[in-house]
């Protein structure tokens, strides 16, 4: 910082000197008088620079100085770069900002840390599945000790987007279709990342700044396709998609990220109700606004004006910083000196990056996740991989485990878990691809450090269990196709054989198994940004092995990979069993042996439902009613809300999940029937294990306005806890309700808790049976 000072002038580094010695206390007072001293020496280029984030991956140890935006960090035109990764390579750029530009600011370093960093956790829609909200903060957490280690100081994430569309590809990044369990989960991930004490986040340098993504609508785009449109009602946004960006601003999220989509017909980007209104105004969020990836420059494709104009109005709009797009630091200083920018707004803008930089405690020491003896010690440590593990083997749903015979004359019993014992074919094309494992959105994954299931299994029951494999198939018959679902380096080696040698083999392999375990679903890329899909189907290739494998007459397991809910009627009907792994990260391989041979009972619940086909999507539990409604246990009835051809049920209901043991319920008890605006109501279950093993159980809340003065969903998750009991053990869980629970935004958007009767349903999915009545007064 000896260059910075003298370069400063003595009075403004005695200035800068006190301020900084404060920064332990981040005394509001402190932080202005810092920043009001550092501002009045930065000229329009140098404030217009903070706001301006390009992304860089070019850049190697030691040669920093010769790189493109080395210059415009020199010329203090670079607010941040993202996806620079190592910090000896972030030291040397950071280097460049705090010694060789005019004032020294230091730079802040983001990257898309989605679901960890070297240490890789399940896909966030796999996450979510845990209803753990620990562990889903111990996940984030330990992808911030490893990722500030090494040199980052600021992720993208969490993705809070609501999606009730699982042909949309990004339904693998965010937590589900319902709005409360979003919340939560927001909140646990925002914690996890800058710490959970408000009044003391980012002080440490193993916290980073969250960035909460992406505000606002983004999951509900027209089609299931990508970057599409979005049209909906202000009072469906409030009540149904909302409320997971706000719980995040609750948390003290330090920046959020802009979505791609429209609102109201003005692009999210340059939306002044969104950013100012609601954002700040509504919620008081008092961190930065960063768009999306170009998404300024975009907004000239939405038809709203030239790079100039929708730059002017992404700033006016209350957007702070621009990624990539080089609209602001390319045309502000032309808008401010025409008036269509105030000095004032910019000021602001500038300001707010600023303000974040001096809480992460960047300009008290510029090198604070610069420490060169971090990355040998914190990332990807054997005490985080077990955390990888543990979380992975939770976050798998077991969508059904049929009793079969496994032998003549055997009696019939659940096929998982599998004895460890005999031979376990893995057959099938995700059965060894080390780099699908840890699923999209892993930037910073070892690709092919993480073993394949194959390899997992192998290791695992070496001396107990012959673990052989056969490919069996490609992923998908289209050879175009299977490129476009692999790319950035995922590739599943296509194999060009024809498809009956593959099937040949694998019979072959199959035949001198005891237990076929069927690898297959969709690649990790197969999901995720950009990878929308009209058929949700398992590949046609995967399905012909399918029914070979089965035809065998062996078990078959179906070990099921995707990032979304794929249509499997089919499989329901002729699979024995079938075990959802998502994308479960680096140690899925390890996790997924964990639950198939019964070391770890399986406690995931689905926080997507599963339609029977695409024609019923949008399919979700918190529908509302139609005047005409199908009566309960129909299929059809002419003149009422149906198909021809299919029912109206999910084939697995948001919340559902199976377990290798069995729970039942009691009836609720309520503590009082009726409460007043001030009061509340305890509503519990005595919950059994009444099976032979140990188990978790996700005991579920829901609430049912009964009349409003708007239309009301059917149900809503209002409630949950995740608890473990052993082989035959009771225990009494107890939701306290409140007013607040009751709340939600009527016709004019206030937010009200209106008097009537409310039905709550408690058990173990969102079809929970067991009812109860209660009176808000």
């Amino acid at each position: 910082m000896k260059k910075f000072f003298k370069r400063t002038g003595l009075l403004l580094a005695a200035a800068f000197i006190g301020a900084a010695a404060m920064q332990a206390q981040k005394s509001p007072q402190d932080m202005d008088r810092f920043i009001d001293a550092l501002m009045k020496r930065m000229t329009v280029e140098e404030k217009i620079g903070q706001l301006n984030l390009p992304v860089t991956g070019e850049i190697t140890t030691g040669q920093a100085k010769s790189s493109d935006v080395a210059k415009k960090i020199e010329q203090g035109l670079v607010g941040g770069l993202f996806n620079l990764k190592g910090v000896d390579k972030i030291r040397d750029v950071q280097k460049l900002a705090v010694e060789n530009s005019r004032l020294g600011i230091p730079l802040l370093f983001g990257m898309d840390v989605i679901h960890g960093y070297e240490t890789i956790f399940p896909i966030p829609l796999g996450l979510s599945c845990t209803w753990d909200m620990a562990a889903i903060r111990e996940s984030a957490r330990i992808a911030a000790i490893e990722a500030s280690a090494d040199g980052i100081s600021w992720t993208f994430s969490p993705m809070v987007d609501i999606s009730r569309d699982p042909r949309w590809g990004r339904v693998s990044e965010g937590s589900g279709e319902d709005p409360f369990l979003g919340g939560a989960i927001a909140k646990a991930m925002v914690y996890g990342y800058q710490g959970a004490n408000l009044s003391d986040q980012l002080k440490r340098n193993d916290e980073i700044l969250a960035c909460v993504k992406h505000f606002a609508l983004y999951g509900a785009g027209e089609a299931g396709r990508d970057y599409n449109t979005v049209d909906m009602s202000r009072n469906r946004m409030f009540n149904e998609y909302m409320y997971p960006y706000e719980a995040a601003v609750e948390a003290g999220v330090g920046s959020v990220m802009a979505s791609f989509n429209e609102i109201d017909g003005v692009p999210a980007t340059a939306n002044k109700w969104l950013m100012t209104d609601v954002l700040r105004k509504q919620w008081g969020f008092n961190g930065f606004v960063v768009t999306d990836f170009t998404g300024i420059s975009e907004m000239t494709e939405h038809g709203i004006g030239d790079l100039q104009a929708v730059s002017a109005r992404a700033l006016n709009a209350g957007v702070d910083m621009d990624m990539v797009s080089e609209g602001f630091v390319g045309t502000l200083k032309k808008s401010v000196m025409s008036g269509k920018v105030s000095m004032k707004t910019l000021d602001t803008a500038c300001r707010r990056i600023l303000e974040a930089k001096y809480k992460l405690g960047l300009f008290d020491n510029p090198y604070k996740y610069c420490d060169p003896e971090r990355p040998a010690r914190d990332i990807f440590t054997k005490e985080h991989r077990a955390a990888a593990r543990r979380i992975a083997a939770e976050s798998f749903v077991l969508l059904k485990n049929d009793s079969i015979g496994l032998h003549p004359g055997s009696l019939p019993q659940p096929l998982l878990p599998l004895k460890k014992e005999g031979t376990v074919a893995v057959i099938g094309p995700l059965g060894n691809t080390r780099s699908n494992m840890p699923g999209t959105w892993s930037v910073a994954a070892r690709l092919n450090d993480y073993p394949s299931l194959y390899e997992g299994l192998k290791e695992m029951m070496s001396g107990k269990v012959n673990v052989t494999y056969a490919k069996g198939s490609n992923l998908i018959g289209d050879a175009a196709y299977e490129e476009r679902a692999t790319m950035f380096g995922r590739s599943l080696n296509r194999d060009n054989r024809t498809d009956k040698e593959l099937l040949d083999e694998a019979l072959k392999t199959a035949a001198g198994a005891d237990v076929i375990i069927a690898a297959l679903g969709e690649s990790s890329e197969m999901s995720g940004e950009s990878s929308s899909r009209t058929n949700l189907d398992l590949p046609d290739v995967q399905r012909s092995l399918l029914e070979a494998l089965l035809k065998t007459g062996k078990p078959v397991v179906l070990t099921l990979f995707t990032g979304r809910p794929l249509t499997l009627t089919w499989e329901q009907a002729n699979v024995p069993a079938i075990l959802n792994v998502w994308f479960g990260g680096s140690e899925a391989a390890y996790a997924i042996g964990d639950v198939l041979f019964g070391d770890v009972n399986p406690s995931g619940k689905l926080t997507m439902t599963f339609p029977k086909n695409v024609g019923q999507i949008p399919l979700f539990y918190n529908h509302k009613n139609t005047g005409r409604p199908l009566q309960a246990g129909k299929w059809f009835e002419k003149f009422r809300s149906n198909y021809l051809d299919v029912d109206n049920e999910p084939l697995y209901p948001f919340g559902y999940g199976l377990s290798y043991t069995t729970f039942r319920y009691s009836d609720i008890a309520l503590s009082t029937p009726s409460m007043g605006q001030d009061g509340s109501i305890t509503a519990a279950v005595t919950v059994t294990n009444t099976g032979k093993r140990d188990g978790a159980e996700v005991v579920q809340l829901y609430i049912r306005d009964l009349v409003g003065s708007i239309t009301r969903p059917v149900r809503e998750l209002k409630g949950f806890e995740k608890i473990l009991l052993r082989a035959g053990e009771s225990k009494t869980v107890s939701f306290k309700i409140t007013p607040e629970l009751l709340r939600f935004y009527d016709y004019d958007l206030n937010h009200v808790a209106e008097p009537g009767d409310f039905d709550l349903f408690i058990g173990g999915s969102s079809q929970a049976a067991g009812t109860a009545r209660i009176t808000l007064k």
